[in-house]
């Protein structure tokens, strides 16, 4: 199965497992209600507009260079160079000093889907970011972690 990203940038499929586009889904739904329109609610409508351009697969099927939920990666930033690894992770659990970004921040949510090898360029405060997913270091669906 060949997995492409769309990006800001070209007009790619991604993949995403059902378990986590089901957890996306009511986290979007509950955090727009808690939110009531507030800061976060752009960075909910990206994600929901990802989700609504994903191709959803079994966690069984998803091939194993893929970033799902609770992935950790290792990214090189094609402006600096700079060798970056993250673990997309729910909000809830985001330490940025450990290197768990969430799924909310801008680069968390262009992260979501892509392939080992792929190049993400996505839309932050600070301008166009460009990262090359370097390496899958794990991810839960190719360990057997279905339930994560």
């Amino acid at each position: 199965m060949k997995v492409i990203k769309k990006t800001m940038v070209d007009e790619a499929t991604i993949y995403i497992t059902e378990i986590d586009r089901q957890r996306l889904e009511k986290f979007i739904e509950k955090a727009s209600e808690q939110d009531g329109g507030g800061a976060n609610q752009e960075y909910l409508r990206r994600l929901e507009q990802e989700l609504e351009q994903a191709v959803t697969v079994p966690s069984e099927e998803v091939t194993g260079d893929v970033i799902t939920m609770r992935s950790r990666v290792r990214l090189s930033d094609l402006n600096t160079g700079e060798s970056i690894v993250y673990t997309l992770v729910f909000p809830s659990e985001a330490k940025f000093d450990e290197g768990k970004i969430s799924v909310l921040a801008p680069i968390g949510t262009a992260m979501l889907g892509y392939r080992a090898g792929s190049i993400i360029e996505w839309q932050v405060p600070s301008g166009l970011r460009r990262l090359k997913v370097e390496e899958i270091l794990y991810q839960p669906e190719a360990a057997g972690d279905y339930n994560l």
